[in-house]
């Protein structure tokens, strides 16, 4: 197990643009899997490589104990409109409402390389949206009305400086080792 260190809110990784992976190999294997340890020892249901400060287009999500990676994702379709509260392992302690598609299509890769697409309503589909969002640059702040934002901000400016760097240092106590639940996108 490898934890990786969270970029968070006023780190420049998290509003980069990323590049799409061509290589397909045992590194980003070991990278998806360092990103699983990290998002389950957060106790995240999402993490984007971004916010690992990786700027590969790639994602790692489990919601209802179903894990898998996204690589290159892409929102193929999306419908209707549905509004839910968000939180960001890059935002820690802040969340706010956002208004999402309520059913989206995603066509992405596997770590092998192998296309697939992937359905999702409710928090999947929420959180698809918003770790691909991440792979360009957009927080689930952007979505939110001014005065929210605002808010939000300045809850972070209090607690900001318990991240050195912009960073986040998550850990694993004992017990959790086994419990892969959460509630952060």
């Amino acid at each position: 197990m490898s934890l990786l260190r969270i970029h968070v809110l006023g780190s420049p990784v998290l509003r980069a643009e990323t590049r799409a992976v061509t290589v397909f190999d045992s590194a980003l294997r070991r990278l998806v899997d360092d990103m699983f340890d990290t998002m389950y020892a957060a106790k995240g249901i999402g993490l984007a490589a971004p916010q690992v400060g990786q700027l590969d287009r790639l994602a790692v999500i489990d919601v209802d104990d179903n894990p898998f990676a996204i690589v290159n994702p892409e929102l193929v379709l999306e419908e209707g409109s549905a509004r839910g509260e968000e939180g960001c392992l890059s935002i820690p302690e802040i969340f706010g409402d956002v208004e999402r598609s309520s059913r989206v299509v995603v066509r992405a890769q596997t770590v092998d390389g192998v296309p697939f697409e992937v359905e999702g309503t409710e928090l999947l589909g929420r959180c698809l949206q918003h770790e691909i969002d991440h792979l360009h640059g957009k927080l689930f702040l952007d979505y939110m009305s001014l005065l929210r934002r605002r808010s939000a901000l300045s809850k972070w400016e209090k607690i900001k400086s318990d991240f050195p760097n912009s960073l986040r240092t998550v850990s694993v106590e004992p017990a959790e080792v086994a419990d892969h639940g959460g509630e952060g996108l």
